[in-house]
């Protein structure tokens, strides 16, 4: 469900107290806020938003040019790949830049008349919300405006076609130009804003892409071509399970979640003291990511730690936990009676119920006595590092969440003590 986000008043009033206002002409009068936050052909002397720093203030200009090449709006010889790795490196380099990106794309895609530049200035949006999110403070802005074009399809087209129309009677001579750039080419801009919505929720609690290493033209196609297909990670088990159906018809379970964990085993997982506990290298962890979202699993892996770290971030990330949010009050109810716990696994949807049979499976596998004695992660450990993976808290009081904590933690240990998941063994 999509929550209500800010009224248009009050985005107004936020850019009355934001936006660095623009003068124009030879008396240098100040540019309507209607005006600034509309599509500019022309290029700007300074920040969209009001800032003190020199560097954001010089990048600024020079990012809302690379805005404009990317939206075909600037002739450039780079190609649109490459010039995206530039804008989403600068932003994800300089964290001052970020608000400033959104707010350029928010004026670039409002009353532009070229519908492929305006799908493309979506796609730039949607290509950085990959990455990074905007700042807290400018959240809610970029929230509001997202939301305003989910259905907005008809009302775009009726607002390109007035002011088309206004144009024309202005210059004849661009009535053929215009009316070929007023074609529609590639998706409705409703498929880009529904992308966009629930990828700013997402990047907005994950933070985006952590690491050392600057994003590659690999994970820029990565994120393109996630608009059209979702991803493995953050989706639904029904999408991941129906996205799977071509290639995989027969399996009953996720091939991300039985693959990883078949890595974690092979490398040795349940001989590795600190597995589970001990993140892998987070470069490494968002390489093997674009690659299992390619459907590989590389053969040059050698660190269990690393599967063992994105088959966590997949649990995480599921857009619906392995145990859905209605099951949540009866499963910290029963944290300590075991018959109760397990019945509670009984009641779970089928696809569901078979995901954490087969994690409870494997978690199983570690806490046997002989591998525990080598990883140091006894059964209280094990849930301890997997109970955030599986159930989320939906309070905002810190002492619920503390308590409640507890009672996951004490869940997810009763199943893997008690579960009886031998029917599991040899389910893909």
């Amino acid at each position: 469900t999509l929550r209500k986000p800010i009224s248009q008043s009050s985005m107004a009033d936020w850019a009355s107290k934001n936006l660095n206002m623009h003068t124009q002409g030879i008396f240098r009068r100040r540019i309507s806020i209607s005006n600034m936050l509309s599509w500019n052909g022309g290029s700007i002397k300074k920040p969209m938003l009001i800032t003190s720093n020199r560097t954001i203030k010089k990048e600024a200009c020079e990012m809302f040019k690379l805005v404009q090449s990317y939206m075909g709006d600037r002739q450039t010889r780079m190609d649109r790949n490459h010039v995206a790795l530039i804008t989403v490196t600068k932003c994800w380099s300089m964290q001052g830049l970020r608000d400033e990106l959104y707010i350029q794309l928010i004026r670039q895609t409002t009353d532009n008349t070229c519908y492929r530049s305006l799908a493309w200035g979506w796609e730039l949006m949607a290509i950085s919300l990959a990455f990074f999110s905007p700042s807290p403070k400018f959240q809610s802005y970029l929230e509001g405006y997202i939301y305003r074009h989910l259905d907005s399809d008809e009302n775009i087209a009726q607002r390109i076609k007035e002011l088309v129309d206004l144009k024309n009677k202005k210059n004849s001579k661009s009535r053929k130009k215009r009316k070929q750039n007023t074609e529609d080419e590639g998706l409705p801009i409703s498929t880009y804003a529904k992308y966009c919505y629930r990828k700013l929720q997402k990047v907005a609690v994950t933070g985006g892409k952590k690491g050392l290493r600057k994003p590659t033209v690999e994970e820029i196609t990565h994120a393109r071509n996630a608009i059209l297909t979702p991803s493995l990670f953050g989706s639904s088990l029904e999408e991941i399970m129906l996205r799977q159906q071509d290639m995989y018809p027969g399996n009953k379970l996720p091939w991300v979640q039985t693959q990883l964990s078949q890595q974690v085993l092979a490398l040795g997982g349940e001989q590795t003291e600190g597995i589970f506990r001990i993140p892998g290298d987070i470069d490494e962890v968002n390489a093997l990511k674009l690659q299992v979202d390619q459907w590989r699993i590389p053969s040059s892996l050698s660190d269990p730690n690393i599967p063992a770290s994105l088959l966590k971030l997949w649990y995480r990330e599921l857009e619906e936990p392995v145990i859905p949010q209605q099951f949540y009050k009866e499963c910290i109810s029963n944290y300590e009676n075991p018959d109760a716990a397990v019945a509670v696994v009984q009641l779970l949807p089928e696809l569901n119920r078979l995901v954490l049979c087969y994690l409870i499976h494997f978690l199983q596998i570690f806490a046997q006595p002989s591998n525990v004695s080598r990883t140091k992660m006894d059964v209280n450990n094990l849930a301890m590092v997997m109970a955030p993976n599986c159930l989320r808290c939906q309070s905002d009081d810190p002492r619920v969440i503390f308590e409640n904590t507890r009672k996951e933690m004490s869940f997810l240990r009763m199943l893997i003590v008690h579960l009886d998941t031998s029917f599991i063994k040899g389910l893909v």
